[in-house]
């Protein structure tokens, strides 16, 4: 049963990337959101909030995996964290879905995911300039902020409430038209339909 979204954490994650997205994740009460680190240590995101893993990558449960979840963050730059590319490419193998935003794009590259599926980053040679092995170039998309092919879903550092809607299109959250309404409101403030014969009333 696949009813559970990781979401990695490590010192300097960028906590505002999947923000949106988790929160949708959690508001049907259908899936359940874990933290996972490196190990059990606490971490501090880059806008300093101070978080606690509830797993570690080697406890990750394949069976349960829904989708991980792989924040931005100056580790990626550095190529560090193999331990993170070998859990991206088990889930994956696994069959759960992966979604990287920002430089967690990166890590998707290193895992061998982007060689094969479109998929987009932060900017045009951003993956080359970091991941020497990426052999996806003619795969990637400079014309959207987030895409999701074959079960990986990327996204640049601008398009969050894009990389939401592409979560949300992954778990299928909601009818196709309530997420058409959803990206609307969040993205150029457009109510939906029900709010604006509220606001017209009031």
């Amino acid at each position: 049963m696949r009813d559970t979204v990781y979401f990695l954490v490590f010192d300097g994650f960028a906590d505002w990337q999947a923000a949106l997205a988790l929160c949708e994740i959690r508001r049907p009460g259908d899936w359940r959101v874990q933290t996972v680190g490196f190990s059990l240590a606490p971490v501090v995101s880059m806008g300093g909030l101070r978080v606690q893993p509830e797993l570690s990558l080697d406890q990750l449960d394949l069976q349960r995996a829904a989708l991980l979840v792989v924040p931005g963050g100056h580790l990626w730059q550095r190529d560090e964290a193999a331990e993170a590319v070998v859990a991206i490419r088990r889930l994956y193998t696994a069959g759960a879905p992966v979604a990287g935003i920002d430089s967690g794009v990166l890590a998707l590259a290193r895992s061998g995911l982007l060689d094969h599926c479109r998929h987009t980053g932060n900017w045009a040679g951003h993956i080359d300039s970091h991941v020497p092995a990426y052999a996806g170039a003619e795969q990637y998309d400079a014309g959207v902020l987030a895409v999701s092919d074959g079960g990986v879903i990327s996204a640049s550092h601008l398009g969050s409430v894009e990389f939401a809607r592409e979560v949300i299109r992954t778990l299928d959250l909601y009818s196709p038209s309530d997420r058409e309404h959803w990206y609307r409101l969040f993205k150029h403030a457009q109510p939906l339909p029900w709010c604006a014969g509220e606001a017209a009333a009031a």
